[in-house]
């Protein structure tokens, strides 16, 4: 079974994960994840590569630019 995008009225298959710690001040965008979790984001590759986080915090992106293709590569 495909996930869809979590953002609002998306439905394109997701392609990575968020996840995001506020004590941290930190989030990780990572592969998308084997099982879904409730603490988590499903995200399309295009909401993905346009997520920003807060002023303060930090984004690591943990995902593989090859599995992308030319999308990142530029």
């Amino acid at each position: 079974m495909n996930r869809a995008c979590a953002r609002p009225a998306c439905g394109h298959p997701a392609t990575a994960t968020f996840v995001y710690d506020y004590e941290a001040r930190a989030s990780w965008l990572d592969p998308l994840a084997g099982e879904p979790h409730p603490m988590s984001y499903d995200l399309c590759a295009a909401h993905a590569d346009a997520l920003t986080v807060p002023q303060g915090w930090r984004l690591v992106d943990r995902r593989d630019p090859a599995a992308f293709g030319d999308a990142l590569a530029s």
